[in-house]
C-alpha cells in the first residue's frame, strides 16, 4: 500500500452513488502514490529531459511514498520481472499505467495490440488500473472534431479495451486529457453519455478542458476509479484552451503548480471524494518539463511533490493516519 493520509469514507472504489452520504463516523486512510511525470518523465513527443528511473524512484522513496505509476511504456522496463525488481529496490509497488490509444478509427488492431502489451506488463508487475487517453494519432496531433460515427466507434472501442483490461485482472479508466480527442467539457460529457466505462479524475486536465473538477465529482463520482491530483494556473489553462499556448509551452511556464497553489479547488475535490467514500489511489501528479542541466539530487521537481504531500497532510484529520515525511 502507498503512503497514507487519513480521510473519511466507506466502501471500495468510488463508493456511494451521487447524492448519498458516507458514514461520517468512519475514517480510512487516503492512499497516496507518485508518478514519473512529476519528475518530467512523459511520453508526449518533445516533452523535455527524462531523468533516469533510479533517481526518480529514489526521490519518491525519500518523500515516504511507497507506490508509483509506470511512466511511459518502457521507461522502467518492458520486462515485468525487472520492473518488480527495480521497484522493490526502492520499496515501491506499482499502481497504474497510462497509455494513449487511437480508438476512433474503423481499425482497432494497433490500439488493441498496444493496450494488450501494456496490460500484460502492468498486471504481471502488480498494477491495478489501466488508464486510456484517446488520441488523434500516435504523434499526438492536434485533435479534429469527430463525427457521429467517430464518437460511436470511440465509445464501442473503449468498452472493448475495458474488456481486454478485465481479462488481465485490471480496471480500465478513461482519462480525459489536454490535446486528445476527449479534452473539452462537451467532449467529456458526450463520451460519458455514450458508454459506461469508469474514469480517471484528473483535476488539472479537466480544468484545462473547461470542466470544473468539483462538478465532475458531484456528477460522476460513481464512475471514478482512479485520481490524478494536480493544481493549475487558471490563466495559463485558459491560454491552452484557446490554442494560444501548447500544453508543452504552458507547462514550461509553470501551468501545473503544487497542490493548493493553483486554481483547481483541490481541497474541495478531496473533501467531496471523501464524502463519496472514495478509497482508491490518489496519485500526486504535477506535469513537469525539464530543460537545460539536470537539477541536483534533492532539488528540482522533488520539492514540488514534497509541497503537495504537506498540503494533503494538512487536509487530513488531526487524529488521522501516517503522513509521509521527508
Amino acid at each position: 500500500m502507498g503512503s497514507e493520509v487519513q480521510s473519511s469514507g466507506k466502501g471500495p472504489g468510488a463508493g456511494p452513488a451521487r447524492g448519498s452520504d458516507a458514514d461520517p463516523g468512519r475514517r480510512s486512510p487516503r492512499r497516496l502514490a507518485g508518478a514519473p511525470i512529476s519528475w518530467g518523465v512523459c511520453e508526449v513527443p518533445g516533452w523535455g529531459r527524462q531523468l533516469p528511473p533510479q533517481r526518480v524512484l529514489a526521490e519518491m522513496a525519500s518523500l515516504g511514498l511507497t507506490a508509483t505509476e509506470l511512466g511511459p511504456v518502457g521507461y522502467l522496463s518492458l520486462d515485468a520481472g525487472r520492473v518488480r525488481e527495480l521497484l522493490e529496490r526502492f520499496g515501491l509497488s506499482l499502481v497504474a499505467a497510462f497509455v494513449p490509444l487511437v480508438l476512433h478509427t474503423p481499425s482497432l488492431d494497433g490500439a488493441e495490440e498496444l493496450a494488450g502489451r501494456v496490460a500484460s506488463l502492468l498486471a504481471a508487475a502488480g498494477g491495478e488500473v489501466l488508464m486510456v487517453a484517446p488520441v488523434m494519432d500516435a504523434g499526438w496531433s492536434r485533435p479534429a472534431p469527430l463525427d457521429d460515427d467517430g464518437w460511436r466507434r470511440l465509445a464501442e472501442n473503449l468498452e472493448r479495451i475495458e474488456e481486454l483490461a478485465a481479462v488481465h485482472g485490471l480496471t480500465m479508466a478513461l482519462h480525459p486529457h489536454a490535446g486528445t480527442v476527449v479534452e473539452t467539457d462537451s467532449e467529456v460529457e458526450r463520451i460519458l453519455a455514450g458508454c459506461e466505462v469508469p474514469c480517471c479524475l484528473d483535476t488539472g486536465h479537466l480544468t484545462i478542458g473547461g470542466t470544473d473538477p468539483v462538478d465532475f465529482v458531484s456528477q460522476h463520482g460513481d464512475r471514478i476509479v482512479h485520481v490524478h491530483l494536480k493544481d493549475v494556473d487558471a490563466e495559463l489553462a485558459g491560454r491552452v484552451r484557446s490554442g494560444e499556448l501548447s500544453l508543452v509551452e504552458a507547462t514550461r511556464q509553470r501551468l501545473f503548480r503544487p497542490l493548493g497553489r493553483g486554481d483547481a479547488a483541490i481541497g474541495e475535490v478531496v473533501e467531496l471524494l471523501d464524502r463519496h467514500g472514495y478509497e482508491r489511489w490518489l496519485v500526486l501528479e504535477q506535469d513537469t518539463t525539464l530543460t537545460g542541466e539536470e537539477p541536483p539530487v534533492g532539488r528540482g521537481p522533488v520539492l514540488d511533490v514534497q509541497a503537495s504531500i504537506e498540503y494533503l497532510a494538512n487536509l487530513a484529520p488531526a487524529n488521522g493516519g501516517e503522513v509521509p515525511r521527508r
